[in-house]
């Protein structure tokens, strides 16, 4: 599900436009098309919150909305899967002898506002673009979409280790891979 403002949401629906990539140095699973994993809450949440605040990159929603998406995740960089996990050590390895050899600062992930949640991801996205880079100049094939579990929020009770706003986050690199859309029932 991706959470919207209602002209765009609509005009998707309707086959007039498509979702934009995004490429934003923050993008914790690197630059794509972002969606919540089986979660049109949080969707809607998430367009509810862009409402309330401007954005400069982006155009303000002014009626949240969230469309569902049929996606086929093709060759996932599924960072629920150790394999996966894996990689990225060795990217952030790479990343960081890049900037050292360059005398360059490595990115770092941050909160934003009064949010204790790293929320911007400068280091994580950086880290999954030098997967991607090195999967290119090794000839390897691209990965389609990303897959990561956020971890956000206030606990949801004393001593708990889940926070309010855990989702799962689907990063779709290659638009083919998303087969169609979907409007949600309205009582939901």
């Amino acid at each position: 599900y991706q959470g919207c403002d209602r002209s765009v949401g609509e005009a998707v629906l309707s086959g007039k436009t498509e979702l934009k990539s995004s490429r934003n140095a923050y993008d914790w699973l690197g630059h794509g098309i972002y969606f919540w994993e089986h979660n049109p809450t949080r969707a809607v949440e998430w367009a509810r919150l862009l409402s309330k605040r401007p954005h400069a990159n982006r155009k303000q929603v002014r009626k949240p909305m969230a469309i569902g998406a049929v996606i086929d995740l093709g060759l996932c960089l599924n960072l629920l899967d150790g394999r996966f996990l894996a990689q990225l050590p060795l990217a952030y390895e790479e990343l960081r002898a890049f900037h050292l050899e360059y005398g360059l600062p490595l990115p770092e992930n941050r909160p934003l506002g009064k949010s204790k949640d790293l929320l911007l991801r400068h280091l994580d996205c950086a880290v999954i673009e030098t997967l991607h880079q090195l999967r290119r100049d090794d000839g390897q094939p691209s990965y389609d979409t990303a897959r990561g579990v956020f971890v956000e929020g206030e606990p949801l009770y004393p001593g708990a280790a889940i926070q309010k706003f855990n989702h799962i986050q689907l990063c779709v690199r290659n638009p083919a891979c998303i087969k169609g859309y979907f409007r949600m029932r309205e009582d939901r």
